[in-house]
């Protein structure tokens, strides 16, 4: 049986998910076999296990960072926001309806016989589970049936770990307020206070810890610095566009000796992580876009994934960066959509059954590709593996690449191959280019219909359902390396590292860091003796 630590938080985005992480790394370094689990998760940023079941990414970066295939078992509630009142319910990986939020209230406790049988899997195959609360335990108005907070931590006998944010400032109040909030029985689970994200001298806040711990009957088991790691974190782009805006106005003090790459932030951006890779390396900016004035002239620009991808359209077309995005492939200034942003670059969209919104519903895509892509109730789920064909325009030099990743999405997406607008101004010339699954490649016969197509390019528009293709060996290094060319810039004197071992070496600095910044004698402590703290 696996002993259980929980990590809580006094509100959203404190870092529970980071920290989870880094201690995932920290017990496996220390020879336990470790396991995140997280009872419910409202994130639009998924993953697909091998399997094919849908899960939340952040458990899957956690799964990642202890070294094990991720698992559904270890989020057996997703919730992916569709509108600002309901979710698509995702329960064991599989999507078991749309709710809107007060129906979902009410239906919840239905589930808490398939998180205790999702915890129960992992409780009896690892050591150690370690447990993420989410938004906070203090939300009076929603303790009343809670799943995954002090419900979880009485369900799996967890101790708690409290962890406050300091950079949004009012950290004791944070620490204080939540305990204080707390039911007796609910304050007795926490054994341990940590503050997050500090910046400065820790002398200066040593005085304000000890009145805390006083105060609150707890110790403080760490003050974490606010670490400069990449490792994608939960459902926020908070952090990610604060440095890459700073990033950018350093870019343009220098002359714009870089690359700048914008990323259209939708409203319903769903694995914005697809880009992370690029985020990484010194020379490249990533931008990320809601309104023309913004939009610039980058040197590359990307549709990610998106929830409502309709509605999604429709809102570029609204405000004007759809037209904007015209002009700069007319330039041609190259265009990759992914997954939601492929539909979109397409001919059309259809939601015969409303999917997505009022059925029978038809808009006309940007026209870039030649491709009509048609809703319907299955959602497509896998891992896969391919090749690029013959890639044309500027990224050329990626054809060949093998690449892997996952699909994740709703609707099928038809190859018009008679060219359908290729002979209009939208195309810009080239060819028109079918990725396929590399099964499909090895096949030899063009004419084999057993296996979809991964994505298409033409000139210097691309389209791809695979997220997750920029991280493989190669292909950012390829895609960067024409850019710099294009832009007259130097190549790095070393090529890409390959990402995944980049990845890895994040996980061991954030493990390094919490080792430095926590007192991991009193945790393994906390650990051992568990909710009874003996």
């Amino acid at each position: 049986m696996a002993k259980a630590l929980m990590i809580q938080g006094t509100m959203s985005n404190v870092g529970k998910s980071l920290i989870t992480a880094g201690l995932c790394r920290i017990l496996k370094q220390d020879g336990y076999r470790v396991a995140p689990f997280k009872s419910q998760n409202m994130a639009l940023n998924s993953y697909i296990t091998k399997d094919g079941m849908e899960m939340g990414r952040a458990q899957a970066v956690q799964a990642e960072a202890a070294g094990i295939q991720p698992d559904v078992a270890m989020n057996p509630i997703l919730l992916k926001p569709t509108t600002d009142a309901g979710s698509q319910v995702i329960v064991n990986g599989n999507v078991v309806g749309n709710m809107k939020a007060k129906d979902y209230f009410a239906y919840k406790r239905k589930l808490i016989p398939e998180i205790k049988k999702a915890y129960e899997k992992l409780n009896q195959e690892y050591d150690v589970i370690l447990i993420e609360g989410a938004g906070s335990p203090a939300e009076i108005n929603l303790k009343k049936d809670d799943i995954v907070n002090m419900g979880m931590a009485r369900i799996a006998k967890a101790p708690v770990l409290l962890v406050g944010d300091i950079d949004r400032g009012g950290v004791f109040a944070q620490l204080y307020g939540t305990v204080a909030l707390l039911e007796p029985e609910e304050r007795n689970r926490i054994k341990g206070l940590i503050v997050n994200k500090f910046r400065g001298d820790r002398s200066i806040l040593e005085p304000g810890i000890r009145q805390m711990e006083t105060l609150c009957g707890l110790p403080v088991v760490g003050t974490v610095p606010f670490m400069d790691v990449a490792i994608d974190d939960e459902d926020s782009l908070g952090d990610s566009l604060a440095e890459n805006w700073e990033k950018a106005a350093k870019s343009q003090e220098h002359g714009g000796q870089g690359l700048e790459i914008a990323v259209i932030r939708f409203p319903r951006i769903s694995n914005f992580t697809d880009v992370s890779v690029f985020s990484s390396l010194p020379d490249v900016t990533v931008r990320y876009v809601d309104r023309v004035s913004r939009l610039g002239k980058p040197d590359f620009i990307i549709l990610p994934g998106t929830k409502n991808t309709i509605s999604d359209l429709l809102w570029m077309r609204q405000n004007g960066l759809e037209a904007a995005i015209l002009k700069l492939a007319e330039k041609q200034i190259p265009v990759w959509g992914i997954c939601g942003g492929y539909q979109i670059l397409g001919e059309s969209l259809e939601d015969p059954l409303g999917v997505e919104g009022k059925p029978g519903t038809k808009v006309s895509g940007m026209g870039l590709l030649p491709t009509r892509t048609v809703f319907d109730a299955e959602k497509r789920k896998t891992q896969t593996e391919g090749a690029f064909c013959l890639v044309e325009g500027l990224f050329e030099d990626i054809s060949g690449k093998v690449f892997s990743g996952y699909e994740i999405h709703m609707g099928k997406t038809e190859i018009n191959r008679e060219g359908g607008l290729a002979d209009t101004a939208r195309f810009f010339g080239g060819k028109l280019t079918i990725c396929r699954p590399l099964s499909y490649v090895m096949d030899g016969n063009s004419q084999s219909k057993k296996m979809e197509e991964a994505g298409l390019s033409r000139g210097n528009v691309y389209g791809s359902y695979v997220h997750g293709i920029f991280d493989n060996p190669g292909i950012a290094d390829g895609i960067l390396n024409a850019l710099r060319k294009e832009k007259g810039l130097p190549h790095p004197t070393e090529g890409q590292k390959d990402y995944r071992d980049y990845k890895e070496s994040q996980y061991d600095r954030l493990a390094s860091g919490l080792r430095e910044s926590l007192n991991m004698e009193m945790i393994y402590q906390i650990l051992e003796e568990g909710e009874d703290g003996k």
